[in-house]
This record gives C-alpha cells, structure tokens and sequence, in this order.
C-alpha cells in the first residue's frame, strides 16, 4: 500500500484535511505538524516527479531483512523533492539509470521495479530514474 503499480506509478500518501500537510508513508493516527490537532486525513497520491535533492553511493551490504538475489552489488540512494508536496522521498536509483548524470536539481521520476522473488513471487519497491531529456 505504499504506492500503485499503475502504468504511470505513484506514491501513496496522505494529507491533513486541517492544514493539507502530507505524510509518506501514510499518516493516519495524528498530524505531526506542532500548529495542527487533527487525526483526519485524506489518502492521495503524490507526485511522480521531482528534483534530485542529493545522493550518495551505498558500499555496503544492509542487514536482515535486506534480501540480495546473487552477489551484493553497490547501489545508489537519491533523496527526491516531490514537485507537488516539496517534501524529500528517498528511494534506490533505477537499475538501468546513469549514475553519472545524478547532481543536484535534476528532474526524475517514480519507477516500480523488481526488488527480489521469492517463493514464486517478485516483490517490488519504488526507485528514481532522471527523466529523458
């Protein structure tokens, strides 16, 4: 439930219906923002674009429950400024995305792609991809 696997896929989100702050992941028991004292929320989706805010290249293997199909191979993280919301989303750089193009300010957007399969199954995670020039 935390984003869609549409042919244009999205982040699944929420917004105060009180002071329209958005949550990822989804916020349902309180807004944390310190002005607001609702607990009501909408669930939208969020934008499927953004601004490369930063990014940084993982060399290490993260613990359980962290599954690796085959030899662990470094991958980069990229903090994402949604267009719409302005809040910051991290996710892995797309398995076929140009590491080399990454700098701050970039335009990307949301990809679904496999993340590992198991007992028949492909599990899937959100990652960033710059968007074609």
């Amino acid at each position: 439930g935390w984003f869609s696997t549409d042919p244009e896929p999205h982040l699944i989100g929420t917004r105060c219906k009180q002071c329209a702050t958005y949550y990822f992941p989804k916020q349902n028991d309180f807004c944390r923002n310190p002005d607001c004292y609702s607990s009501d929320f909408d669930e939208v989706p969020l934008s499927r674009t953004g601004k490369v805010w930063s990014y940084t290249k993982h060399f290490y293997q993260p613990p359980e429950p962290y599954i690796v199909e085959g030899e662990f191979e470094p991958y980069t993280i990229v903090g994402v400024e949604l267009a719409e919301e302005k809040m910051m989303v991290l996710g892995q750089l797309a398995s076929d995305a140009d590491e080399n193009v990454l700098k701050a300010g970039i335009e990307m957007e949301l990809v679904i792609e496999k993340l590992y399969h198991q007992d028949d199954t492909d599990y899937t995670v959100w990652k960033w991809k710059p968007v074609a020039a």
